[in-house]
């Protein structure tokens, strides 16, 4: 049976409801297991509250976007702003007039996000500067980079606009399935090259015209139905210089040469979170929980942490010697690199840790759910 968390992020491509019927009717008969007590807080590592802000509810699969020493965000009913990361005070602040439904891309100087009625939006600092309609909707925040925006597509297109006068410069479409997820996909760039989740293939593009470079399957659709088929390439990548390990929803991890475009491994496992990495090791969370290392250049698992299953975990940080990892009270949860054991957990608001939580110099910054920024830094 499905639980109600995991319906709410299919949709059917070109709709805007969810599925509801024998899905949620299956829903309403399932219960999650109750989670460990986590005991006493170990409290190896010494970290403090800098600074708080808040920015409004959360309730899209936000990207918080670093660059120099800013932090730019977004919530829910417009407002994209960009904070200094070392203090929290406000750089600038832009309220849309439109709801969000992906953001935020930024490289530091163009900053854009898709609203929910399918608006490209991009900014700068003093204001917006441009704004085109798309095809479909979106969940994956843009990619700013090289003076582009690039764009990817609930329908599985990816698109390329000038960042500074949203001329649309190329549009790639691929097939798409009946069924996708409502939440951000993989799209980043690699030196000149447009790394893209499409279904659970990988693949390269010509970032200045679109064309394919490579396509290096991670995972295969199987089943007999639209959901047992889904096998999108979540948000949140390994990369280690040309390796990038991702992660295809309910179905394998893999890692990919993106110089050839060739799967390096791939291992079978049941997530939905996306993945982090170092040079030695890729960090990811099953759906019960369960923490997993991979060895980077094997796929061996190196080793496994249970004691935050039922916690509905998020994707990973790798920061100093620690991973972390935020769940859906709230907490953020700092484990050791070499082997999984705890060394310390803070605490935010009460909700759900609505992103992967940043690292902008000596600054850790996490969003929740409730719209409440926190930066930590260490003692």
């Amino acid at each position: 049976m499905l639980n109600q968390f995991t319906v709410d992020r299919f949709i059917k491509v070109g709709l805007s409801v969810v599925l509801v019927g024998l899905l949620a009717a299956c829903a309403s008969g399932s219960k999650t297991p109750k989670p460990a007590d986590l005991g006493a807080n170990p409290g190896l590592l010494g970290i403090r509250t800098a600074w708080k802000s808040q920015i409004g509810k959360v309730d899209f699969p936000l990207t918080a976007n670093t660059s120099a020493n800013e932090v730019t965000l977004a919530s829910s009913d417009g407002i994209v702003t960009s904070l200094d990361a070392q203090t929290g005070a406000s750089l600038w602040r832009i309220k849309l007039g439109s709801q969000i439904s992906a953001g935020v891309g930024s490289d530091g100087k163009y900053s854009a996000v898709v609203t929910r009625d399918n608006q490209l939006v991009t900014m700068v600092a003093e204001g917006e500067l441009w704004h085109a309609k798309l095809s479909s909707q979106v969940f994956t925040a843009p990619l700013v980079a090289g003076e582009r925006v690039f764009v990817l597509g609930a329908d599985r297109s990816v698109s390329a606009f000038d960042a500074l006068s949203g001329k649309k410069l190329w549009t790639n479409q691929r097939p798409g399935e009946a069924l996708v997820l409502r939440e951000a996909g993989t799209l980043l760039a690699v030196n000149n090259t447009l790394v893209v989740g499409l279904s659970g293939r990988l693949v390269g593009l010509n970032s200045l015209t679109g064309s394919v470079l490579w396509d290096a399957p991670l995972a295969t659709p199987r089943g007999t139905n639209d959901i047992e088929r889904l096998v999108d390439l979540v948000a949140g990548v390994s990369r280690n210089a040309n390796v990038v390990c991702a992660r295809a929803f309910q179905a394998a991890v893999g890692c990919v040469d993106t110089n050839q475009g060739n799967v390096i491994w791939k291992q079978p496992a049941y997530g939905s979170a996306g993945l982090a990495g170092d040079d030695k090791l890729v960090y990811g969370v099953e759906t019960d929980g369960k923490l997993v290392a991979w060895r980077l250049g094997s796929g061996e698992v190196a080793w496994t942490y249970e004691r935050l299953r039922y916690r509905q975990l998020g994707t990973p940080l790798v920061l100093g010697r620690s991973v972390v990892v935020g769940d859906s009270t709230g907490l953020l949860h700092f484990l050791a690199r070499a082997d999984g054991s705890p060394l310390t957990r803070l605490s935010t608001d009460g909700s759900a840790i609505a992103a992967t939580p940043v690292v902008v110099g000596a600054t850790m910054v996490a969003v929740t759910r409730n719209g409440t920024v926190f930066g930590f830094q260490p003692e």
